[in-house]
C-alpha cells in the first residue's frame, strides 16, 4: 500500500465483518474478537462497535467519530435480511462514502445484488463486493484505498 493512505471508518451491524476487513487490509492473521469501543488499528482505520449503528442513541458517537476520518465505508454482510442503515444515511457524515459487502461467499446473487441496493439507498457511491473466507474481491478495494482519487 502507498504511504499516504486515507484514514476510513468501518460503520455496520454486530457480526457484519467489520474487524475481519481490518485484519485482511492489513494483512493481520483472520480471527474474530467482539469489538466493544471504538478501536484505530494502524493509524488508518477506525473500527467501530455494531451497537453503535443497531442502537439509535448510540449513532451520535460514530458521528462524532468519523470526524476523524476521509472515508466513510458501510459494511452490509451480504446474506442479512434487511439493512440497517436508513435510506441517506451516509448524509449524515459529509464527507466521501463508499460500501463494503461482506461475506460474499454465503449469498447468492439476489442476497448480493439487495445488500448492494441497501448500500446505494444509504448513499455508498462505490460498492465493492468481498468475501474474506474465499479472499475475493479484497484487490479493487485496496487500490481504492491507497489511491489519491475519491471516487
Amino acid at each position: 500500500m502507498k504511504e499516504k493512505q486515507k484514514r476510513v471508518i468501518l460503520i455496520g451491524r454486530s457480526m457484519a465483518g467489520k474487524t475481519t476487513l481490518c485484519q485482511y487490509i492489513n494483512n493481520e492473521d483472520l480471527k474474530y474478537h467482539k469489538t466493544q469501543t471504538i478501536q484505530v488499528v494502524n493509524g488508518n482505520m477506525i473500527d467501530t462497535p455494531g451497537e453503535y449503528l443497531e442502537r439509535t442513541y448510540l449513532r451520535g458517537a460514530l458521528t462524532v467519530t468519523a470526524t476523524d476520518a476521509d472515508l466513510i465505508i458501510l459494511v452490509q454482510q451480504a446474506d442479512e435480511e434487511g439493512t440497517m442503515f436508513p435510506p441517506g444515511y451516509s448524509s449524515t457524515f459529509a464527507k466521501p462514502c463508499i460500501g463494503v459487502v461482506t461475506k460474499s461467499d454465503l449469498a447468492g446473487e439476489k442476497q448480493i445484488e439487495d445488500a448492494k441496493k441497501y448500500l446505494r439507498n444509504a448513499g455508498a457511491g462505490r460498492i465493492f463486493v468481498t468475501s474474506s473466507y474465499a479472499g475475493t474481491g479484497f484487490e479493487e478495494l485496496l487500490n481504492f484505498l491507497s489511491s489519491e482519487e475519491e471516487k
